[in-house]
Formats: C-alpha cells, structure tokens, sequence
C-alpha cells in the first residue's frame, strides 16, 4: 500500500490497521491522565510486506493573529492578519466577522499568500460593533484560530462611545467621538446613564456643546453622588438641524463607591510554630478582590503575611525565625471597584518560639489513598522526636502513624487501612529534655475511600475566545468507574440529550464560591441533573449575574489503567438567557463536587469528594 492512499487491505493488513486503530485510541486515553505531545517535527515510517505507515512531519499548529484597527472602519476597510508555520508552512488564511453577540461568523476573505491582508466593503454591513477572527491552516491540515478582536463598523454619520470599563468608582474619563461627519457643523454632545435595563435614561452633567464634526469629546465624570449598582451607558449627539444619534449601548457596567467591611480575627496567644491568620469580608457591589493580613510588631512597620483572593479568607502562618516579642494584626480589603477598608487592629499577641512549638499541616478536607501528613516543630531544647497521630473525630483513641526524630517531620497515611469517615490529627513533639507538645488539633478530617468517585474536570475551547464561554466549547466529567447513565438523568442511556448549562457568579446567595470564583451546572429544565457543580476558579460573569445555554449532553465509555469508566461531555450552544460574560484573564485549576446520587452499574453511589483539575493551570473555555 503506498502512504498515504487508501487500498483493500485483506489478512495482514487488516490486523495492521487493526492495530493502528487500537494505538491511536490507547493515546486518547492516555490523554486523560496527563501524557502530552511533543511540538518537535519528525518522520517516521514503519513496513512490513502488506503495508506502510507513516509519521507526519509536522506535528505543530499554525500561529495566527489579527492586528487591531486603530480607528474605526469605513468603505473599504483593509485587515491585517500575521500567520506562520515553522515546519510545513501556511496553506490558507480565513478571516471571518459577526456582529458582537451574534452567532453566526461570515467569511470576509480566503488568503494562500502573504502578506494577509484582507479587504472588508463595510458598506455592505449596518454599521456598529463587530467581533474579527483568523483561522489559519497549516499544509499538514492543522488550524488555528486566532483571538477575538472587537472593532467598529462606522459609514453613516454616528458617535463612537469609547468602552468605560465594566467596574467604575471616583471620578471616571469618558470619551466619544463624531463619525462621518460635516466638519463645518457643530454638534451637541452629551453623555447618558440608566439604571441597567430600565430605559430610564439621566443626562450626565459632562459634555461637549458645540464639537465640530470630527472632533473628539474627553471629560471626566464623577460618579460618587450616584448610588453603587449596575447602569447602562450612552453617548448621544444632536445637530443643530438634524435627528438625535445614539452611541452603542455599554450595558451591566458596575458603579460600586462603597468600600467593602472586613474584620479581623484575633488569634490565640501566645503564638508559635505554623498558626492560622484569618479574617472576614463582604462586598455588596463588585465583589472582594482580595484580604491582605498584616502583622506589626508593637512600634514597628507592617508587614504582610498573606493575601487571599477567595473565601474563607485566612492563610497559614509561620512564626518561625520572626524575634519574640508583642505583635498586632489587621486585614485589608480590596473590591473589584478599587475600592479599600482596613480592620481595626487586633488586641495585643506574643510570638514565643523559644518554647517547643509543634504544628501539624492541613492535609485537606477529603483525603483517599495514602496521604502525606507533615509537622512543623521547633525547640530550643532540640526535637527528639515528632509523632503524627490520629483519632475518630470527637474521641481520643490516638493511633500512631508514624515517629520520625528527624526533619522534615512527616510521612505517608494509608487511609485504606482505616473505616471511611471523620478523623482527627494531631502531632506530638518530644524534646531534647523529655518534655512533651502536643500541637492544636486538625478537626473532621473525612477520610472517603469510596469505590466510586469523581476522577477529572476538564474544558476545552471550540472556535470561540479562549477564557470565555462560547458556542462549541465544553466540559468532560470524568468518573473512576462506569456510571448508570440514568442515575445522572431520569431515563438517560447516555446518546446526545439536550439539556441548558447555567454559569453563575460565585458571589450569587446559594453558590457560595466568591465574586472571583463563578459556578457552571447543568440543568434539565429547571432541575439539575446529578453531575454536580464546578467552580471555576476564575471570573467568566459579571457581578450578581446569571447566564444559561442551550446545550447537549453525552456519556461515552472509554478504558483508563485496564478499567472502563465513564466520561460525560456537555457541549455549550447558543445562550439562551442572561450574557453579561467575560473573558477570564487568569488561570487556575478547576473544582468539581459531584453528586452522590449518580450511581455505578451496581448501584454504588458516588462520593461527593471534591475533584481537582489535573494538568497545568489554564483558562477555562
């Protein structure tokens, strides 16, 4: 058979691409538990007497991206798009538009050769905002598609209202400009606020009478005497003969002047060894950004000890190696608005390491398998020895894990050894003099070795922007066993079934997971069907904000470490509801809490232990 064309393959052959087929689906399942692909280029071809297969030589996606407009377009408009491929070089460059919030991407041009660039007629367009796009495939057949770029479509005399931004305090700069329009005119220029979705609209009291066509209209407007919550923004300009024009509407932008409320929570003292620093907060408007906890030593400077960006809003502390003595604490708070309090001081501790201090680390809530418990203990006398213990919570039935006279003071818990349930730790030093520390308790600790569980939360981009949710994007739920579709929705044999997938704030009363940290489930009309939740660690919505999608939800069984499990796809269509999204900015590792009442094919429930994304942190979506 000659590479790369297909021929009837009898005996041998057969087996051969039998064979091929199988390696290529044991590589999909490696996927899951973490193997990657090289980018190096290589060729590679493997033959016997019935048949020859070959390696491609290019193994790397194109890179693509256009170049924003620095002005709005009109007539025709040129578009330029950089692409390239190291290895087998550039086919093909297709640049798209769609209206912004649209769902349908028009073809503008098709480009072989560079330099790429692309002529739009905009005048065949209604005029307004358009999202631009580039997919550039590569002569191995790879593709890329380029980040979203937003511009303007202006061929009609209209105003231009640059976007403020989607969280506003203090004194804000506005900015619109006139499009197309009689230079020797002079128009009325005035910007417009409403409280968001009710129409309603206030003229704000900063504008431009008598702007000349063309020109551009800055001022500042203040936006402390308005109350914090979510307006609608506009720009609007009138002739002196000639009909009103109105800007595109900036909508859920968020006025938040009100500072956050934080406290601190005084600890224990006197401190030593490993201790927790923990503080509250609360934002009614824009959310917490971050609590930073400080600590001065009495008649010193502050320092910080840590800063927290999601609730609970505490950290861990160590004490060793600061001087003995008198210290304070306090917390700071910063909303999304940029907005600041600062707690009152806390009462007076002391720092006092010349003690044995002995502290035993959180291992986590959840803990399966062997686990690592790890002490931290210090004695001017010396350590002679370091015993991690524990108990069923509430009793004082101490087991001993392990001793250890040595740092690093830890070691690894069987937990498959103990029944599945509530555990207390503790950790007890020993020092040079004999005397014995006990550290504070870690309390209800569960140790959950059930045989069913959540296994891995993954998403994946479609053809949208990464790090916001878009049509053809989606999640993978994997389980470690092979699930009863139906305990996941009522007479489901896990074919293609739609259900709607809801995004909210994590800030919302009843998700819980913070303003920074949005929650995604899915739904089968108004009931959630039993998947479970996933905080995203990140912030996909705006403040306060509910969005849902229509979406289709599939199971497949595929084999991981010689077992069949289950992995159930839910894939993102048009939205339904809601849309105040966002592109999320920063990275961070996914958390999903399945449902117990999913069940196996016997009938096991599932634990509803928290999973953990595995890989390397990146943007959902």
């Amino acid at each position: 058979m000659t590479e790369g064309r297909a021929a009837t393959m009898p005996g041998t052959a057969l087996r051969s691409t039998a064979l091929a087929v199988l390696l290529c689906a044991l590589l999909a399942v490696a996927g899951l538990n973490g193997l990657r692909f090289s980018t190096a280029a290589y060729t590679s071809q493997s033959t016997n007497t019935a048949s020859t297969v070959g390696a491609a030589a290019d193994w790397t996606p194109p890179t693509v991206s256009v170049v924003a407009p620095s002005a709005p377009l009109k007539g025709a408009a040129a578009l330029t798009v950089n692409a390239a491929d190291g290895e087998t070089g550039v086919k093909t460059v297709v640049v798209q538009s769609q209206p912004v919030g649209g769902s349908t991407w028009t073809t503008l041009c098709s480009l072989t050769a560079s330099p790429y660039t692309c002529t739009w007629q905009t005048a065949t367009v209604a005029d307004g905002a358009y999202d631009v796009r580039a997919i550039a495939t590569d002569n191995s057949g790879y593709s890329t598609t380029s980040a979203v770029v937003r511009v303007s479509v202006s061929n009609a005399f209209g105003i231009v209202l640059t976007d403020p931004g989607d969280v506003l305090r203090g004194t804000v700069p506005l900015q619109a400009s006139l499009q197309n329009a009689d230079m020797l005119a002079a128009y009325n220029l005035t910007f417009e606020y409403s409280v968001a979705g009710s129409g309603r609209w206030t003229t704000i009291s900063v504008g431009c009478p008598n702007l000349l066509g063309g020109a551009t209209c800055t001022r500042d407007w203040s936006t402390t005497g308005i109350a914090s919550g979510t307006y609608d923004l506009r720009a609007k300009a009138t002739p002196l003969l000639g009909a009103t024009v109105y800007s595109t509407v900036y909508t859920d932008i968020t006025i938040d002047n009100t500072a956050p409320t934080v406290s601190m929570t005084t600890p224990t003292s006197p401190l030593s060894g490993a201790v927790t620093l923990s503080a509250t907060a609360a934002d009614a408007d824009s959310g917490i950004a971050s609590v930073t906890i400080q600590y001065q030593a009495v008649g010193g400077a502050w320092t910080t000890a840590c800063v927290v960006t999601e609730s609970p809003y505490s950290c861990r502390f160590s004490t060793v190696g600061l001087a003995n003595g008198s210290y304070i604490f306090r917390a700071v708070a910063a909303d999304l608005a940029g907005n600041t309090t600062t707690s009152a001081s806390t009462a007076s501790r002391t720092i006092d390491n010349t003690m044995s201090s002995v502290s035993l680390d959180d291992p986590a809530a959840y803990l399966s398998g062997t686990t690592t418990l790890t002490a931290q203990a210090n004695s001017t006398a010396g350590v002679s020895s370091v015993t991690i213990q524990y108990a069923p919570a509430g009793t004082t039935s101490w087991a001993t894990v392990c001793t250890r006279t040595a740092a690093p003071y830890s070691c690894s818990w069987n937990t498959t050894t103990v029944a599945d349930g509530a555990y207390d730790l503790r950790a007890v030093l020993v020092d040079g003099a004999g005397k014995t520390t006990t550290s504070a308790i870690v309390t209800n600790r569960r140790v959950d070795n059930a045989p069913v569980r959540g296994a891995d939360v993954q998403t994946a981009n479609g053809a949208g922007t990464a790090g916001r949710v878009d049509v053809g994007d989606s999640i993978t739920f994997t389980y470690s066993k092979q699930m009863s579709p139906a305990s996941i929705a009522a007479g489901w044999n896990g074919g293609s079934t739609a259900v709607t997938l809801r995004l909210r704030d994590g800030g919302l009363t009843g998700v819980g997971t913070g303003s920074a940290a949005d929650s995604v489930d899915v739904l089968i009309g108004s009931s959630p069907v039993n998947l479970g939740s996933v905080n995203l660690r990140g912030d996909y919505i705006k403040t306060g904000k509910t969005s849902t999608y229509a979406a289709t939800m599939t199971a497949t069984t595929v084999t991981v470490n010689g077992a069949s499990v289950t992995v159930v796809t839910v894939t993102v269509g048009s939205l339904t509801s809601g849309g105040a999204v966002r592109t999320a900015t920063t990275s961070g590792a996914m958390i999903w809490t399945p449902s117990t009442n999913a069940t196996d094919l016997t009938g096991a429930h599932s634990t509803n232990a928290p999973v953990t994304e595995t890989g390397a942190l990146d943007r959902e979506f």
